[in-house]
């Protein structure tokens, strides 16, 4: 027998079933990750942090809700008195929404509680003659990625008006140096640059500067009155004229791709324009739309690198890295009366009408989401075949002379849906517009939950 060299033994080396060779050393064993839905909501309920064991279902949790959430809603009409129609709105938190009309009017609703708090307006540095005329209303609000500013029209529609958050302080207005018609849309590019798009066939970059509004408290002058500084716009950038209608070139959406630093901008002659965006803007193309009736409005998701453009009775997709575009437009259906909203949250759209309803649209799918229904209670819900619909309630509306000699005195007329906007966390949905006709005068708010 051999002789072993050295003071202890040395274990030969365990075998494998086959003989082939040893057997990997063993590895500490390490508790069983939970991974039921139910342990992960539970652990959310408590706080839990990170993803242990879990990654992706909060992805795929948004995926679920996203395609279910809409056939749950229910409507409460929220009462908004006399005010004219409802043209932009922006959660602020979760329970206050900041809207704006064609009457003028910067508000904010409590969705609680339904109390409206009516923001003052900044005015231009020129005399009030100067002024274009109110009667177009405020069109855009947008917040800034973190939520300190928000940016919409001032007294005069033709101006940029920044306001801090939450307090709502006014920060700064950029008028006579800027459009010299009605703002339509706005942009933000960063946390201190946003674009603006106007009816002059223009757009203009603004940069505010941060010292602006590194304080909590507005200036004021001897009377308490609040004061903020005036800007001009850093650059500002023509829409190039089409041969076919060379006035028709009014700048009325726009939306910002974050992930490419791209702006895509709708005029109205049927255009969609993207300019590169950095310290100043660079136009890359000009793409003539397939429907080139009333596009008024323009979203763009970022996982799917995608805008939507929303017609009077299309909604087309446009890559503008893809030649030939791969899916095809969706019709909405809805007696010509035109898309009047859009947004995008992951793989669905959210299309507002002019006819006072909300469409869903599977992008994926290429296709509506339906309605569910079951024959029997005992056998899952399973799609009805037919189109989901979220129809808006009634609003109010103004019976005045026009009404009565020009409508005939109709009694009900569905509200245009101008704006929407969603609060993910707490699964609700607010909604606003008012009567189509533009001579009408009324009003439509509801909180969809």
């Amino acid at each position: 027998m051999a002789r072993q060299t050295g003071s202890r033994k040395r274990k030969a080396p365990a075998l494998a079933a086959g003989g082939d060779g040893p057997l990997p050393p063993k590895k500490p064993k390490r508790p069983a990750a939970l991974r039921s839905l139910l342990h992960y909501l539970k652990g959310r309920e408590v706080g839990a942090r990170g993803r242990a064991g879990l990654p992706g279902f909060e992805g795929k949790l948004r995926g679920y809700a996203v395609r279910k959430l809409p056939e749950l809603l229910r409507e409460r009409e929220l009462a908004l008195g006399t005010l004219n129609k409802v043209f932009a709105s922006q959660w602020l938190n979760a329970r206050q929404v900041v809207c704006g009309t064609k009457c003028n009017t910067l508000f904010v609703v409590d969705v609680q509680s339904g109390h409206i708090t009516r923001i003052p307006l900044m005015r231009d540095r020129g005399p009030a003659s100067a002024r274009a005329q109110p009667s177009c209303g405020i069109h855009a609000i947008q917040l800034n990625p973190s939520k300190t500013l928000l940016a919409t029209g001032g007294e005069n529609p033709n101006s940029l008006a920044v306001y801090q958050l939450p307090t709502l302080d006014p920060v700064c207005l950029g008028d006579r140096h800027g459009h010299k018609d009605w703002i339509f849309a706005i942009a933000w590019m960063s946390d201190t640059v946003a674009v603006s798009g106007s009816r002059d066939g223009t757009v203009a970059l603004w940069k505010m500067d941060p010292d602006m509004f590194h304080g909590s408290i507005a200036w004021h002058n001897d009377a308490g009155l609040p004061l903020y500084a005036h800007i001009r716009p850093r650059d500002v950038e023509t829409i190039p004229r089409a041969s076919t209608n060379p006035s028709n070139r009014k700048v009325r959406a726009l939306a910002f791709s974050g992930k490419n630093q791209e702006l895509g901008a709708v005029s109205l002659d049927g255009y969609f324009h993207l300019w590169k965006a950095q310290s100043n803007l660079s136009r890359l193309l000009s793409i003539r739309l397939p429907y080139c009736r009333e596009n008024v409005c323009l979203t763009y998701c970022d996982e799917l690198s995608l805008y939507a453009v929303g017609s009077q009775s299309h909604v087309s997709f446009l890559d503008p890295r893809q030649r030939q575009q791969n899916i095809r437009p969706l019709c909405s259906r809805e007696g010509g009366t035109g898309v009047r909203s859009l947004s995008f949250y992951q793989h669905i759209v959210t299309v507002g009408t002019g006819h006072g309803c909300l469409l869903f649209y599977d992008i994926r799918a290429q296709t509506f989401l339906e309605e569910r229904a079951s024959a029997s209670p005992h056998f899952p819900p399973g799609p009805a075949g037919r189109k989901l619909k979220l129809t808006c309630g009634r609003g109010w509306l103004n019976h005045d002379d026009l009404w009565v000699n020009y409508f005939g005195g109709i009694g009900e007329f569905p509200n245009a849906l101008y704006t929407h906007c969603y609060n993910w966390p707490e699964m609700k949905l607010f909604v606003a517009g008012g009567p189509l006709p533009s001579g009408l005068h009324g009003n439509y708010a509801g909180l969809w939950s």
